[in-house]
């Protein structure tokens, strides 16, 4: 995996099986090309996938098309479940401590509680502030660095939640090194939105945004650090992350923005009372206000089967990215700021504008049964094919969309591929966040196998899987709107009952290619579904719109994988 995508003609455009063809290199001109590269060319270009608009593409973004290339090799130490060659990692990109101004726990107490619970990876992500910038970036750092030591087998990042100017919140995060702290500190007090000027206007922070991402990727370009990622947070909680600034962020620099939350944190928040708050999951409770993007329907304020409704749309916003050819990627995570049934308050005499941090939390026998929290890895978990277990790893893993999500670990491990119909070979075909490149007409098939839960989930109950859903969608290109959230195309496929306990293996064929198309996995404990708001006809058994006050979060699980793209060539 290279270093990020150049702006100049030097671009690493790898794909399964080597270098750039010619016919997706531009510096090759026209006139050099064979007369099949000359024709590929041209479908390309009249696809809208070659040339500008293509930037973010998974023609041209390293991360998506070198998935499949990558070595299979299995790190010395930490967790991780082995499966279709790689080590999958599971992590949590999205977790507060002390250092933020509405949360409580040390650093340890996060790491700790995500490793017993399972997670290989954890992100610190105090909220960016003005004490935040000033102070916390520095006092954190300390005792990350600690936490590494304690715990080895634990890969622990520091990271910050991104106020993004004129939009919601984002996980921005670094490669642990001597240059952490500093980039960090500079980008949040340049960028946040917190600190720019109240005259600013809504363009100009919308620009500020963007240049937030592009000085993120100049730093690694600049050997500074030896990798950033951005990943929007809750993009669809308050509406207003619209079509076009989702768009922005990628197209910025896809090696850095690489994808959203599918699935918000908060989610004990449904927990009906008493026993819990009996509120919103994932506390999307809100309705418009005036900064939110007009086009967005009510619905899209509540979440679905616990996930954002820009993912558990089937032909929405999501699907619409990928419909562009745009490698971009869900993931799960916590948002732990105070959790479920725990029993500790912030530290007496805290002074949080003073100090940049609350003292620590102290024992209070009172449990909590009104916090909307879990602890990282007690309920959803983001697994990352990587392989090693590394720092880089985890990146790479994450830059190249090798990635599946559940809930209450609804499933033990999944390998999903898409190869030439009829290929046995083991590990053959191209995996989550691959491109496979195939001559028009070949016939390719989908090969899926998932290990079925046989532990009990934090929640002391097997979850049992019911069925697997095929979703399809054609790549149809640039739009000509960025304010688009919706890809006609996509639907469910083929949607499988689960029988047996042990393993659920399938091969299903996708005909022979005539256009280029994607395709991404779903899955459900089918206790609570409807049609989707495209229609039956698109998604027959979708997740249902979760009502406030009794969304019990164990009783609705669900997994997602991201998607493989299949180009003609």
């Amino acid at each position: 995996m290279g270093h990020g995508h150049h702006h100049d003609h030097d671009h690493d455009h790898t794909h399964p099986g080597g270098d750039v063809e010619p016919a997706l290199d531009l510096g090759v001109p026209d006139s050099e090309l064979s007369p099949a590269d000359v024709s590929r060319r041209g479908f390309l270009r009249g696809a809208g996938l070659l040339g500008a608009g293509a930037a973010a593409s998974v023609l041209a973004s390293p991360s998506a098309a070198a998935a499949a290339g990558l070595p299979h090799a299995h790190g010395p130490q930490g967790g991780g479940t082995a499966k279709g060659g790689f080590t999958w990692l599971a992590g949590d990109h999205h977790i507060h401590t002390q250092y933020s101004s509405d949360a409580q726990y040390r650093v340890a107490d996060q790491a700790r509680h995500g490793r017993a619970y399972g997670l290989d990876w954890v992100v610190i992500t105090d909220h960016g502030s003005a004490t935040h910038a000033k102070i916390g970036v520095d006092k954190v750092n300390p005792d990350i660095v600690a936490t590494r030591e304690e715990l080895k087998d634990l890969l622990t990042f520091q990271g910050l939640e991104w106020n993004i100017p004129a939009a919601e919140h984002a996980t921005v995060f670094v490669h642990p090194g001597k240059n952490e702290v500093a980039v960090l500190k500079q980008f949040e007090n340049a960028y946040d939105g917190s600190l720019q000027p109240t005259t600013a206007t809504n363009d100009q922070l919308e620009a500020t945004a963007i240049a937030g991402i592009k000085f993120l990727g100049e730093q690694v370009r600049k050997r500074k650090i030896d990798g950033a990622l951005f990943l929007a947070n809750h993009p669809a909680r308050r509406g207003i992350d619209s079509p076009h600034e989702v768009r922005n962020w990628r197209d910025a620099d896809p090696t850095v923005a690489i994808g959203f939350e599918g699935a918000p944190g908060h989610q004990a928040a449904g927990i009906p009372a008493p026993n819990g708050r009996g509120g919103a999951r994932g506390y999307y409770d809100n309705n418009p206000s005036a900064a939110s993007f007009p086009g967005y329907p009510l619905e899209s304020y509540r979440t679905w089967g616990g996930f954002d409704w820009m993912t558990a749309t089937v032909g929405g916003l999501w699907d619409s990215l990928l419909a562009e050819g745009k490698a971009w990627w869900i993931t799960v995570n916590s948002d732990s700021h105070v959790n479920y049934l725990d029993q500790s308050d912030r530290g007496p005499g805290s002074n949080f504008e003073l100090n940049g941090k609350y003292n620590d939390p102290v024992y209070t026998g009172t449990v909590n049964t009104g916090a909307g929290d879990f602890w990282p890895g007690f309920y959803g978990r983001t697994s990352v094919g990587a392989t090693s277990f590394s720092y880089k790893a985890v990146m790479d893993g994450l830059r190249a969309g090798r990635v599946w999500v559940d809930h209450g670990r609804l499933i033990k491990g999944l390998d999903a591929r898409v190869r030439q119909a009829g290929d046995r070979r083991s590990f053959t075909g191209t995996p989550l966040g691959g491109v496979l490149h195939v001559k028009r007409g070949t016939a390719t098939e989908l090969t899926v196998e998932i290990d079925l839960q046989d532990q009990p989930n934090w929640a002391q109950f097997v979850p049992v899987l019911k069925r697997v859903d095929v979703i399809v969608g054609q790549v149809t290109g640039p739009v000509a709107d960025k304010d688009t959230f919706q890809a006609p195309t996509a639907k469910v496929v083929k949607s499988y009952e689960v029988t047996g306990s042990k393993k659920f293996a399938v091969t299903y064929q996708l005909g022979r290619l005539d256009k280029p198309f994607y395709l991404r996995l779903r899955g459900t404990d089918g206790k609570r579904t409807q049609p989707g708001l495209m229609g039956a006809s698109v998604d027959p058994y979708g997740p249902q719109l979760d009502v406030a006050g009794a969304a019990d979060p164990w009783g609705d699980l669900w997994f997602y994988t991201n998607p493989i793209w299949v180009l003609p060539q």
